[in-house]
């Protein structure tokens, strides 16, 4: 993390190079002149002219030769999201102008923003998340850190208060790290090893290797993996923050450590970024984690599949028929749709075993997502009107929108078998993620609300977004915590 905020009750002004101040009106050096700045009037150039100062979010002004101040123009009645994105964009400016220490005041906070008592925390909680990078793996790497303090001179100032915001920045930049880790580093070995660390904030950790899976009869996950050295693991996660007796919110997520396609190989050009073919795990991860540090008044579960689907003497074939967890047969006509196999197994289980609330899976399904839907939308696939609006308005609000694509039966013909119970997909071509998620309904076996997020479109950025750095994003986290903040605590 390269931005550090802190709380300080005194402050040598003198030696302070940049002074920060927000303001809810336009930036005209009429209203300029309203602001408590008296110390710094001398800073206001009379031959400085309205359009000079622009229509900006942005302005910084010379007091001195070495110091500035710098104004924040945030509106009144802004969205948490508008401000988390205002946050985000300062983080940009900052950086954009090298202004490694600012000072913000507590009194101009509160005195702007009087009834948002979370005001600065939205506003942080954009630098911070949009402030993300990974170097953990540049030797020379030295990381610019952005110095933050707010002079809190009455000592009323509250920051961090809320456990919300914090541990939605530490389950979001877990799933950030998880993806963003190669495929040498994170195999399943060393991700289920990861995941017992988790014990330590309050979560129940159970892993099941393949003796385990063999056992249960999960073949469908285990026959991904059997081309691998590196073990296949579902891994069990569970939050209980409820002290009534209620069915437990089920998180289930893909992941393939690396994702070559098996004897199905893909194309050499773009597979590296197989890496990130785990993201719908890691986001079930963050958010099990997020829960944990804020001691939600909820119970849930996080599943999550963990393989690596590599070519080998002992692959998988396409042709190979495999009896699932449900007993269901699959004929695996193409290697490479291999995510499907996984949740089958992960899906079915998570159903009978914990019999929750409902089930939302996450993954980095298929291509043909990102073909429909780009990278605005992650794909939502449901048997549940309710929850589908549910999710729909959650993004909304903290923006990690989703789309509703449609399931209806007439596209089971396209992945039935001549030789099994179904196909793992449709030879004849369209429709690609429908059908994927056709083929995961097929393991929901008593009805409970389900629904699946493809999320291959928006697991990584090459471009970065309005809250996220280039690469890993974090997509899932912040959604899912908001629904269930919104609609199960």
């Amino acid at each position: 993390m390269s931005i550090k905020i802190s709380i300080r009750n005194s402050l040598n002004t003198k030696t302070v190079k940049n002074h920060v101040f927000f303001t809810n009106k336009d930036f005209r050096i009429s209203e300029i002149s309203k602001l408590p700045l008296s110390k710094y009037s001398s800073f206001i150039n009379k031959s400085l002219s309205s359009s000079e100062l622009g229509n900006k979010n942005f302005i910084s002004l010379d007091i001195n030769a070495s110091q500035k101040v710098i104004l924040i123009k945030i509106k009144d009645n802004q969205s948490p999201l508008d401000i988390e994105k205002i946050g985000a964009e300062f983080y940009v400016y900052l950086r954009s102008n090298l202004f490694l220490k600012t000072n913000f005041y507590e009194q101009n906070i509160r005195s702007t923003f009087p009834k948002n008592k979370f005001f600065f925390d939205q506003f942080a909680q954009g630098l911070q998340l949009k402030s993300y990078e990974f170097n953990k793996y540049k030797s020379k790497s030295k990381e610019k850190i952005y110095d933050i303090e707010v002079l809190n001179k009455n000592k009323s100032f509250q920051f961090n208060k809320n456990k919300k915001y914090k541990s939605l920045i530490e389950g979001t930049n877990l799933t950030k790290d998880l993806v963003s880790e190669p495929g040498n580093i994170l195999h399943p070995d060393e991700y289920a090893n990861r995941l017992l660390k988790l014990r330590k904030f309050g979560l129940k950790v159970n892993v099941y290797d393949k003796k385990k899976l063999k056992k249960l009869g999960m073949n469908a996950l285990l026959g991904v993996g059997q081309g691998s050295i590196r073990g296949s693991y579902l891994v069990i996660l569970e939050w209980k923050g409820s002290k009534v007796k209620k069915k437990p919110l089920a998180f289930v997520g893909k992941g393939v450590c690396f994702d070559t396609g098996g004897i199905s190989l893909k194309p050499a050009k773009f597979m590296e970024d197989m890496t990130y073919d785990m993201a719908g795990s890691a986001v079930v991860v963050g958010l099990m984690k997020s829960l944990a540090l804020r001691k939600a008044k909820i119970n849930a579960i996080g599943v999550v599949g963990l393989v690596e689907n590599m070519p080998g003497g002992n692959a998988q074939r396409p042709g190979d028929i495999v009896k699932s967890y449900s007993g269901k047969t699959i004929e695996v006509l193409n290697t490479d749709a291999e995510g499907r196999l996984v949740l089958a197994d992960a899906l079915t289980y998570t159903e009978k075993k914990y019999k929750p609330e409902f089930i939302i899976d996450l993954a980095t399904l298929t291509g043909a997502i990102i073909v429909s839907l780009g990278s605005e939308f992650a794909g939502l696939f449901s048997n549940n009107d309710k929850l589908s609006k549910q999710l729909f308005d959650a993004g909304q609000k903290v923006g990690e929108r989703v789309w509703r694509m449609p399931l209806d039966k007439n596209y089971d013909k396209l992945i039935n078998s001549k030789n099994a119970d179904m196909q793992n997909i449709n030879y004849v071509g369209g429709a690609g993620s429908t059908t994927a998620a056709q083929f995961l309904q097929r393991f929901i076996l008593n009805k409970t609300p389900w629904a699946h997020l493809d999320i291959a479109g928006m697991a990584f950025s090459k471009y970065g977004g309005a809250l996220n750095s280039e690469g890993a994003t974090g997509f899932g986290v912040r959604l899912l915590n908001q629904l269930i903040e919104d609609y199960y605590e």
